[in-house]
């Protein structure tokens, strides 16, 4: 069930596009508008420089304006700032993107946001982070070689939510090895090589 949004939101979701064509459904066609990168699947300045011109064209009803992007370029995040905090009349934002850490801190404190994610890991159960050994890792790592860039983000930030829950603490170096993971992947580093580097390191942190 798709839920709908009367003020600016951050969807998180698996599929970007699935999700859109659902929920727009819910909003008036004629007040709504979406913005995003035909040619890939970053948001980039153009995109915030259009969406900050449809923003101020008057309305005298409330305008619904969808951002979608796997990911944000920061200079389009920097641009998008003072219009996401400070929306002109009858402007609503609806982001949707697929992981938190695609948006800037600064981005990201400013709007309340819904996690609609429903992906899990396959074959999570078996990935005992605190007794990991090479024969998980390996098992780990066939069973899930096949994962998109998108998918593979999500289990680098699902291994590190698990970390926290089992206060498991990380040095400063292991922490940076997560953040390097992210950017290895949105520069399209094979996905089973990164989680390939971030088990091994953990594996070697011997918890």
């Amino acid at each position: 069930m798709q839920d709908f949004f009367f003020k600016s939101h951050i969807l998180l979701v698996d599929d970007i596009q699935d999700t859109l064509d659902k929920q727009i459904l819910l909003y008036p066609k004629h007040s709504t508008r979406v913005i995003k990168n035909e040619e890939k699947d970053e948001f980039q300045i153009a995109q915030a420089q259009t969406a900050i011109k449809e923003a101020y064209i008057a309305t005298s009803e409330v305008k619904y304006i969808f951002l979608c992007g796997a990911t944000f370029r920061v200079e389009a995040q920097n641009a998008l700032l003072k219009i996401l905090e400070e929306p002109p009349l009858n402007i609503v934002f609806i982001i949707l993107t697929n992981l938190k850490n695609t948006l800037l801190p600064t981005i990201y404190s400013r709007l309340p946001y819904k996690n609609l994610k429903i992906f899990e890991i396959k074959n999570e159960s078996n990935l005992n982070i605190k007794k990991l050994d090479l024969k998980d890792i390996y098992n780990f790592l066939k069973d899930n070689q096949k994962l998109s860039k998108n998918d593979a983000k999500i289990i680098v930030e699902e291994i590190l939510i698990k970390i926290k829950n089992e206060k498991i603490e990380l040095k400063e170096k292991e922490l940076e090895v997560f953040s390097k993971s992210i950017k290895l992947l949105d520069l399209n580093s094979k996905p089973v090589n990164v989680l390939t580097l971030l088990l091994l390191t953990l594996f070697n942190k011997k918890i």
